[in-house]
């Protein structure tokens, strides 16, 4: 139940007790004063989301929506409302009690609720109107503002995130908006939404699975329909502001599940269409698209708090934001979801699997090439200090086993020759271990020994030079890529579907403690990344799997560690995503995914 409390004498004519109650507030009080307001307050059960709204407000519903019920932040502001959810009652109740004067009393309260620490979120109205007019001149003049603005329209134009890539900015956003506001009339949600882009993309890997023409064309256009649904769905939690921890589970891993999916249906369909074994480049498309996101995540982690933060790269690159053309081409030039789904889908209907996966590695491999390039640059030029924060959560991406563990405790104390030691040690380890799993004899395992000594050497001091943000990426890329050579140079038919679960499995894990780690409620548990023996723990027991057994019995031993890997992490994913204490995070960024 919700309860707004109106502060001040009631205004004739008013639509804000018919607004309040429209958006779920059944119980409206009334208050005198702020500190008649502060007494109300008290007595108000807890449990429940209150809001104080200053009773001259004028302003359009959409706005007391964005205020006042957005389920994602603890307390809310706008002009002349404030609100809290039961966890800032405490906050809220202090803020009205040190309040004294009535006019503008929802911004003092907001200012008290900043100074208690809480975190305030201030949604932003665009041409959406929220003032407190004191006069009825003032009244009548912003009433014709209110008047003037098409408020269904507006809204509708808010769900569209700003920064979307070019193919779902002019070729989705434009009519899917009007599928999630249909949607939301008819009392869908957008995790239902979620749920049916999934099972279209599991159908259209399906018919890619047949292996004939029709069943190629048919996936295509399925896939699109698919991404029509995934944009909807976020439009449809912005429109409705449905947001739950459910829904932020499901956005979160669905994007890459259906990807994913997608790929092994084309590998199949290969198969099944001339016995074409495109199982190698499957996987490789998938371990390339889920180090370009590791590499995304790990950078953004890195710097997004950080102090100083500012290059000559990143004055450039907003500089070009001001040349409209460049903005769009720099936004396909990294192949983000829209326009990457595109291109499978047109080259499904009309090429074969193969030509897909040659042009999605060679496209995606491009665009990592131009986004970790500036990233680089930027890292090289910038003068930041990293926080405390950043740090710990490149340790937590690191995804670091007992094995190297031990290591880094042993090797803590050695002194660092370079900045970029980190980065430098992890790259030539990956690259010793990766190389060696071409190699016969005993070198394979000589490398992933040699892997796990330099993984610990990596870790073994707080990851906050310039580059060490690549360190996670580098691990993945070690990991992954072991595993593909391992599985592509064994003779067994099933070597590589099994590596391909096996990476899945691996990677769900990957994207599960970054999602973790943006709602601001840390990495998974450690008693995880111990149980699932960290990348290095994974990688030497892949190499000594292949060392020890035959062909069958490694392709064996790899379905086996997928399946026992993603009960492990999947129960644990899920036991936390339906918790009470897992955030409700929803990318807002429009980044390229």
């Amino acid at each position: 139940m919700r309860t707004a409390i109106v502060i001040g004498p009631p205004v004739p004519g008013s639509p804000l007790d018919g607004d309040l109650r429209a958006l779920g507030f059944d119980d409206i009080q009334t208050a005198a004063d702020i500190a008649d307001a502060a007494t109300v307050l008290a007595f108000i059960p807890e449990g429940r989301r209150i809001a104080l709204v200053d009773s001259h407000f004028v302003g359009h519903r959409h706005s007391l929506r964005l205020g006042l019920t957005d389920p994602r932040w603890p307390a809310a502001a706008i002009e002349g409302a404030v609100t809290a959810q039961p966890e800032a009652r405490a906050a809220l109740s202090r803020a009205a009690m040190r309040s004294q004067s009535i006019e503008g009393v929802a911004d003092q309260l907001a200012t008290q609720l900043e100074a208690d620490g809480l975190a305030l979120a201030r949604p932003e109205l665009g041409v959406l109107v929220a003032a407190t007019p004191q006069d009825l001149t003032e009244r009548a003049k912003t009433e014709d503002s209110v008047a003037a603005v098409n408020e269904e329209k507006a809204r509708l134009n808010s769900v569209v995130k700003a920064r979307d890539g070019f193919f779902t900015t002019f070729f989705i956003s434009p009519y899917s908006k009007y599928i999630a506001r249909w949607c939301a009339r008819r009392g869908f949600t957008p995790n239902q939404v979620t749920t049916a882009s999934l099972l279209t993309a599991v159908i259209a890997a399906g018919l890619a699975a047949t292996g004939t023409r029709p069943g190629f064309v048919a996936a295509g256009v399925l896939l699109l329909f698919s991404f029509v649904l995934d944009c909807t769905d976020g439009q449809l939690a912005r429109y409705s502001l449905q947001y739950s921890t459910m829904g932020a589970w499901l956005d979160a891993t669905f994007d890459r599940a259906k990807e994913y999916a997608y790929y092994a249906g084309l590998a199949i369909g290969a198969a099944n269409a001339n016995n074409d074994d495109v199982w190698a480049l499957a996987l490789g498309a998938m371990i390339l698209q889920t180090v370009r996101h590791v590499v995304d995540f790990s950078f953004n982690e890195a710097n997004h708090d950080a102090q100083g933060n500012t290059s000559p790269t990143a004055a450039l690159s907003s500089k070009l934001d001001s040349v409209g053309w460049t903005v769009w081409l720099r936004r396909m030039i990294v192949l983000p979801i829209g326009e990457r789904w595109a291109m499978i889908a047109v080259l499904t209907a009309l090429t074969t699997p193969r030509i897909v996966f040659y042009a999605l590695l060679i496209g995606c491999a491009l665009a990592a090439c131009y986004t970790t390039a500036g990233r680089v640059l930027r890292s090289l030029t910038r003068k930041a200090e990293r926080t405390e924060r950043a740090t710990q959560a490149l340790a937590s991406l690191a995804d670091t086993g007992p094995l190297a563990e031990g290591v880094a405790a042993a090797t803590s104390r050695i002194k660092a020759f370079s900045p970029f030691q980190a980065p430098a040690v992890a790259a030539l380890g990956g690259a010793l271990v990766v190389g060696a799993a071409f190699l016969d004899g005993p070198w394979p395992l000589i490398g992933a020994l040699v892997y796990v000594l330099t993984s610990g050497l990596a870790v073994a001091r707080p990851l906050a030079g310039p580059l060490d943000w690549l360190v996670p990426p580098l691990f993945r890329a070690a990991e992954y890529g072991t595993i593909l050579v391992l599985a592509a140079r064994s003779d067994a038919s099933g070597a590589l579907p099994a590596a391909f679960g096996l990476v899945g499995a691996v990677a769900y894990h990957h994207y599960d403690t970054v999602y973790r780690i943006r709602g601001g409620t840390g990495a998974p548990p450690h008693w995880l990344v111990r149980a699932i023996g960290g990348h290095d723990g994974r990688t030497l027991l892949v190499v000594v799997a292949a060392a020890l057994l035959n062909d069958s019995g490694f392709t064996i031993a790899l379905t086996a560690l997928a399946v026992a890997l993603a009960l492990v992490v999947l129960v644990e994913s899920i036991r936390f995503w339906v918790s009470s204490g897992a955030p409700a995070v929803h990318d807002e960024s429009g980044e390229p995914a």
